[in-house]
């Protein structure tokens, strides 16, 4: 039986060795994608991610919706869990390699959509991510403020099999350029 560390290692393994001309144009679809479902439902508080290396690359998403005046959200690391905060700039690098905006007040609304990067996902529709917690520890404490939450990932990398923990989050949707998946258990 396929453990979670197991299943987490193959698919950043497929993330690396994916091919690196396709990226821009696979994270430009579903960052066109989020952008018109974003505009047609009429969000206007939305948290996203500013990207690692392997995860889906969201900053044109990012710019787009700033330029149409909606809130984005973005996490700010604290200890082993972060808060959200306003995206502004400038971006600064730290530990782990994550970018973040200068520290601002928290942000306590509701939110309309999160999107979320994810390693993979098991058959539970919940998120397998790298493994630190960070996610987890802020959704069990803020699930109730967040209308939708979507993951996504640049290549679909599903378990069969249950092997995410009590505490992972569950997704709504789970995007990636070449499909989108709706999660049948909610």
């Amino acid at each position: 039986m396929i453990e979670k560390g197991e299943f987490r290692r193959e698919c950043i393994d497929r993330l690396k060795k994916f091919n690196r001309p396709n990226i821009y144009v696979w994270d430009k679809r579903v960052s066109n994608w989020l952008y018109r479902y974003i505009k047609i439902k009429k969000y206007h508080v939305v948290m996203l991610y500013i990207p690692l290396r392997l995860e889906t690359n969201i900053a044109d998403l990012i710019k787009k919706l700033r330029m149409d005046r909606i809130v984005v959200l973005v996490p700010f690391m604290e200890g082993k869990s972060f808060r959200l905060v306003k995206y502004r700039l400038p971006i600064k690098i730290k530990k782990f390699g994550v970018r973040e905006p200068n520290i601002s007040n928290d942000f306590y609304k509701k939110i309309d959509l999160s999107i979320v990067p994810v390693i993979g996902i098991d058959i539970n529709f919940k998120r397998v991510g790298f493994g630190k917690g960070f996610y987890d520890r802020f959704f069990s404490k803020n699930r109730g403020r967040v209308r939708e939450v979507f993951f996504v990932n640049r290549l679909g990398c599903i378990s069969s099999k249950e092997i995410t923990d009590s505490y992972d989050i569950e997704g709504d949707l789970y995007i990636t350029p070449k499909k989108i998946l709706i999660n049948q258990t909610k």
